[in-house]
């Protein structure tokens, strides 16, 4: 065989497998998004059951009445606004809490300290779902049962374990020379924990701020535990309600669930965005 015959063995082989690899990843990509355009199509199709939506996207036409049932006929926007304070507030109270005692776990030395942290990592090796019961009647003693408060206190009591131990590990990386720096400059121990440590640590607050923000934004377990009336319910508790046993709201939920999509996505690439920014001018020098 000839180079020339080689050569072109070579190519029509390369040209084949560039061609399967294409089909394959469009085959996957075509898996993936279909749930996705379905759902949208859903939210656009006339009726209510699933079972009359054909297979084929935007093949039954196009409608914006359960939009407007959304806003008309629904708490929609009451939820919305609920399981906005739940998260930002939880959110805040996160990352607050965590860089805190991250920043005392990291700088100080005290009695019980490793038991402590031990503990933490302990309490993050069991399922949230366990204490349930326990979480119930503290809420039920403090009354904290069908509020927006329980909730974010429910969401912090569980975050501050792994926020903290991650936080932790992050403040232990930044040197301590710049502590004693700032202590050489008539700095306080809590001016030290502003000015120098938090914006050092920034790339880690933002990360838990983002994914302390995520979380609550779609629980249904305790929100469905603590949370009992109409107007205190989160986006999830409402979404449930159109696709119960007595209820077949599909396209309902459809489209609810595109409203909640639009400003959470927009959130994400702002914080995106920040987050690289951060990660990009976080460099320490001694």
């Amino acid at each position: 065989m000839t180079d020339e015959k080689r050569y072109r063995s070579a190519r029509r082989s390369e040209k084949f497998y560039r061609a399967a690899v294409y089909v394959f990843f469009t085959v996957v990509t075509l898996v993936v998004l279909y749930p996705l355009v379905y759902t949208v199509s859903a939210a656009f199709t006339p009726g209510s059951s699933i079972s009359a939506l054909g297979l084929i996207p935007f093949g039954d036409g196009i409608t914006l009445d359960h939009f407007r049932a959304l806003f008309t006929d629904t708490n929609y926007v009451r939820w919305f606004r609920n399981t906005m304070i739940i998260a930002a507030s939880t959110s805040a109270l996160t990352v607050v809490v965590c860089t805190l005692a991250a920043y005392i776990f990291s700088r100080f030395r005290f009695v019980f300290k490793k038991s402590m942290m031990m503990a933490l990592l302990i309490l993050q090796i069991f399922p949230s779902f366990v204490g349930m019961i326990a979480i119930y009647v503290v809420l039920l003693r403090i009354g904290g049962l069908d509020t927006l408060w329980g909730m974010v206190l429910i969401y912090l009591a569980g975050n501050v374990p792994y926020n903290t131990w991650l936080v932790k590990s992050y403040m232990d990386t930044i040197p301590r020379s710049l502590d004693e720096a700032a202590r050489i400059d008539g700095a306080s121990n809590f001016r030290t924990y502003v000015q120098i440590i938090l914006p050092q640590a920034k790339p880690m607050v933002i990360f838990q701020a983002i994914t302390s923000f995520t979380g609550p934004w779609m629980e249904f377990i305790f929100s469905k535990l603590i949370l009992r009336s109409n107007e205190n319910q989160t986006l999830a508790l409402g979404l449930y309600s159109f696709v119960t046993d007595k209820k077949n709201e599909f396209t309902m939920f459809c489209a609810g669930a595109i409203l909640i999509a639009i400003p959470f996505m927009l959130f994400f690439v702002i914080t995106q965005k920040m987050l690289v920014t951060s990660l990009g001018g976080a460099a320490v020098k001694e």
